[in-house]
């Protein structure tokens, strides 16, 4: 396997995930989530599995820079496939609403039936340096999922306002409408993400079927990029499927699935739709290769989310406000540092945090117990427990957890939680609850790195 090692640039230290998700039935068109359009027969996706580490595509500016839960999911419907038809009710800009009789459009068609269905998102963030007040803003891009107003976008774009109440979130559209919007739920395994904005008679995107991508084929995106060069279209193809890739950095690292394309993807485009050429959404822009320590920047190098891995998680975040099913132990762990295997202790993810009433309390793991195994799955590390639970398993299953206890290994049954809210607020340990593991060298404290919930 490939590993290129690329560096996140000063403004761009955003993560992501992978999940397995399948939505193997494309839905009629004017269902929610349909994947509209006439579509000539394509081949599976396939070939190599490549990991990399890369920057995402959000952009931060001064103050200002750029334009950027239960609900029925049958509220949620793409526009109807028919004849060119001219939208007036946004006299600013002129729309078509079509696909174009199930034909591949041309760019200029594509971009005028999909312009009113994508956004500019503007995070603005408020802080006070030695009674200063600094405003800053990140732009990135997103569009429009239901005519009520809830908008798809990228988790890293709006991170900044999940836990803070301060930080206020902006969508922009291309005829000058801007509105106030609120975070309805965000995916960070996945980097998705659901804003709502109080408005009626939008124009939704036409969710496709991106399994039925080909290498070769045209796609094209709309975004903002640089947060000024706003509602720009950019056209390439479809260089590669089923990549994996790796974001972050100081060893806070997430992988995701994605499909590599040469479409120009900068700062500012996160969060945007990726079409293919019958105007059908079959991915959300998130990324491109950069290496800010040598000054190297490739061009021709983005990455997407394949849509088909992320429609369930948009009606989840709609529906409940975050991910339904998602396994979830109620534990904080750390790496065993390479000093501590020197002196015997086993690599694994060492337990440094219990949740009261959690599922791994449940089951008997204590702090200290170094988790080396779930099922057949050996675990080396934190980040392969995640990526074990991530996708092996989902809320309710039960497995069999090996760990190493005081030098001696036993087994434990588990039957994982719901990753949500009640189950995550149980972890949330203030830091004088926090425990480090002790193996009773002398009361030495063994390094570790650091600690991951799960």
């Amino acid at each position: 396997m490939d590993e290129f090692n690329f560096y996140n640039s000063e403004n761009d230290g955003y993560r992501g995930g992978f999940g397995s998700y399948e939505d193997p039935v494309p839905t009629p068109p004017g269902t929610p989530f349909s994947s509209g359009g006439a579509q000539p027969p394509k081949k599976k996706r396939g070939g190599a599995a490549k990991v990399i580490a890369l920057v995402l595509a959000c952009t931060i500016a001064g103050g200002g820079a750029g334009v950027g839960g239960a609900y029925l999911y049958n509220r949620i419907a793409g526009p109807q496939n028919s004849t060119t038809i001219y939208e007036e009710d946004r006299p600013q800009v002129r729309t078509v609403v079509n696909t174009n009789n199930g034909q591949p459009m041309t760019p200029e068609q594509l971009y005028a039936a999909n312009l009113a269905s994508c956004v500019g998102i503007t995070v603005n963030t408020t802080v006070n340096i030695f009674g200063q007040t600094s405003t800053s803003a990140a732009s990135g891009s997103g569009f429009v999922l239901s005519q009520d107003g809830y908008i798809a976008t990228n988790y890293h774009v709006i991170e900044s306002a999940v836990n803070d109440a301060s930080v206020t979130i902006q969508v922009s559209f291309a005829n000058g409408d801007k509105y106030d919007a609120k975070l309805v739920g965000g995916e960070k395994d996945n980097d998705v993400a659901v804003l709502k904005i109080e408005a009626s008679g939008l124009t939704p995107v036409t969710l496709g079927d991106s399994s039925k991508l080909v290498v070769g084929e045209s796609v094209y995106a709309i975004g903002n990029p640089l947060g000024e060069l706003t509602y720009s279209l950019t056209d390439g193809l479809v260089s590669a499927l089923d990549r994996l890739i790796t974001t972050g950095e100081n060893g806070d690292t997430t992988t995701l699935n994605v499909l590599q394309t040469n479409c120009a993807i900068n700062p500012g485009n996160s969060g945007g739709p990726l079409f293919d050429s019958y105007g059908n959404v079959i991915g959300i822009t998130t990324a491109k290769y950069t290496q800010s320590s040598s000054g190297v920047n490739a061009e021709g190098l983005g990455f997407a989310l394949p849509i088909n891995d992320v429609k369930d998680i948009l009606a989840d975040l709609i529906a409940h406000g975050y991910v339904t099913g998602k396994p979830y132990m109620g534990i904080q762990v750390s790496n065993v540092s390479s000093e501590a295997q020197r002196y015997g202790i086993s690599a694994g993810a060492a337990v440094s945090y219990v949740a009261e009433g959690s599922c791994a309390q449940k089951a008997g793991l204590q702090v200290n117990d170094i988790i080396i195994a779930i099922d057949d799955t050996a675990i080396d590390s934190s980040s392969a427990l995640t990526a074990a639970l991530s996708t092996g398993y989902k809320a309710g299953d039960t497995a069999a957890l090996t760990v190493i206890r005081n030098q001696q290994e036993l087994t434990l049954s588990i039957t994982f939680d719901e990753k949500n809210a009640e189950t995550e607020g149980r972890n949330q340990i203030q830091q004088t609850d926090q425990q480090q593991p002790n193996y009773g060298y002398g009361g030495y404290q063994w390094p570790f790195g650091n600690m991951f919930p799960w």
